[in-house]
């Protein structure tokens, strides 16, 4: 998901907060959630907090959690009196910013420098421009919660929308921005390993089957395979502290090479190459994305009414962080810049070192924690008799063969620029852009303006032109490579 959607550097703070009891479990912060809420939402998985879940044909909600009777009523939870009450969590409006901020902060910034050196300074307007659009459907989402009191998740908001067949196309598209991204992720865990040790020999010249780059990241993918077992979601939420740390380091490492690596800012970038511009258009919505997790945001607020302010800030931050990282990285590089900045820079530098260990460290954090909602939804369709230690190995298995997959397509297209290319156009736009549109506008249809609903039917089709555009293009550039 980001980047972020899928790119979801510091969602397990939010991940966490999925059971719906924790709605009323007002001593919950966000911010600092790693062990308390961890450990009730890994209940939540064990189906110890099953009960919570909403009727689907109910107003209300049941609450059978024994730790929660004593804040509901008879075991019923008005939705509106939720809203009603303020929210449902305890995040703080600053607390929100830092975790949309860090929930859309991942994949999308190694690319942005390649995006606009490809596409010409004037695609800064298209990056400045989608992220108006993606704060502005963020706030659709928000709007869609509070109409819609029931509404918890992403896929709730699509089965208020459209039914069954809403929730259905919510989720198909949520786990497919999931796959994909988690292969751009080892796509990029194996490019960096490959620089760092690019003179290794890792095996024999005649047991040689792969390139010491490929070995190097199967041992890194079957180290992090364990953490696919996990239960408690706590130390999952302590791997995502480590993603969000590692963001950090990797844009701190750019901005001390520009400034002190040697490297002169002195490259120039073309106008606008408008041939590239429907490739480089699914790199800028895939940096965006992150909306899968949103609604749970909103969710987990104090004062739910700051949830569009949250947006607004939120987006504006990521935005100038990403405009500064891409015209840093074009300005040094030019041509030469790479899909992921961080193979651009100079190796001998420690800010280099440090960036590329950054980039490597990411994913092997990111695979437990974008697993999650995978893991979710499988036990729930487990039989209630299960033992726990069958659900465990079941759900291990799961994880460890749809790894296993993932790293085997990774190995096999190791284009990064392209694969996230693809993911941006072909599934990111419809989760930013498209569906928080066609739900926001089935959802509140009779409650909004017309110059409100002929806004919303244009951004769907701008959506759809440029995911189908850029779908094309990045299709045919990744085709093009493996011929």
């Amino acid at each position: 998901m980001g980047s972020g959607s899928v790119k979801t550097s510091s969602a397990a703070s939010i991940w966490s907060k999925l059971p719906g009891c924790l709605r009323l479990h007002r001593s919950l912060q966000v911010s600092s959630e790693s062990i308390h809420g961890g450990r009730l939402a890994a209940e939540y998985m064990s189906g110890s907090c099953h009960a919570c879940l909403e009727a689907e044909n109910s107003n209300s909600q049941e609450c059978k959690c024994e730790q929660m009777k004593s804040c509901s009523d008879g075991g019923k939870v008005d939705g509106e009196a939720l809203v009603n009450r303020g929210g449902g969590g305890n995040c703080s409006f600053a607390h929100a910013v830092i975790n949309m901020v860090g929930m859309l902060i991942g994949l999308g910034q190694l690319s942005t420098p390649y995006a606009l050196e490809n596409g010409g300074w004037a695609t800064v307007f298209l990056l400045v421009f989608l992220g108006i659009i993606c704060a502005y459907t963020t706030h659709l989402l928000g709007k869609s919660i509070e109409r819609s009191p029931k509404s918890r998740s992403y896929t709730d908001i699509g089965h208020q929308a459209y039914g069954h067949k809403g929730r259905a196309l919510a989720a198909t598209f949520i786990y497919l921005e999931i796959f994909m991204a988690l292969v751009s992720y080892t796509i990029s865990l194996h490019d960096n390993l490959g620089t760092i040790f690019k003179h290794a020999d890792i095996l024999p010249i005649s047991w040689r089957l792969m390139s010491s780059s490929q070995v190097l990241t199967v041992i890194a993918v079957l180290v992090a395979l364990p953490s696919l077992w996990l239960r408690d979601l706590s130390s999952i939420s302590f791997l995502s502290s480590g993603g969000i740390l590692m963001s950090m380091v990797i844009f701190g490492s750019v901005l001390l090479t520009a400034a002190f690596g040697g490297v002169r800012s002195d490259q120039a970038i073309p106008a606008l190459r408008i041939g590239n511009v429907p490739a480089i258009s699914g790199l800028y919505v895939f940096s965006y994305a992150g909306h899968i997790v949103f609604p749970d945001l909103h969710v987990s607020m104090k004062d739910p009414t700051q949830f569009t302010k949250v947006s607004i800030v939120s987006f504006s931050l990521v935005t100038a962080l990403y405009t500064a990282l891409a015209f840093m990285g074009a300005k040094m590089f030019g041509p030469a810049v790479s899909s992921q900045i961080t193979l651009s820079l100079p190796r001998h530098l420690v800010f280099t070192k440090l960036a590329l260990w950054a980039t490597v460290l990411t994913p092997m954090t990111k695979y437990a924690l974008e697993f999650a909602p995978f893991a979710i939804q499988l036990e729930r369709s487990l039989p209630a008799s299960m033992s726990s230690r069958k659900r465990m190995a079941v759900r291990g298995a799961f994880g460890s063969v749809l790894l296993l997959i993932i790293l085997a397509l990774a190995l096999s297209v190791p284009y990064f620029g392209y694969v996230l290319s693809l993911t941006g156009s072909l599934v990111s736009v419809c989760i930013c852009v498209m569906l928080p549109c066609a739900f926001y506008l089935k959802i509140s249809w009779a409650h909004i303006s017309k110059a409100s609903v002929a806004l919303n039917l244009a951004l769907m089709a701008f959506g759809a032109v440029l995911g189908v555009f850029g779908t094309v293009s990045s299709s045919k550039l990744l085709l093009g490579s493996l011929k």
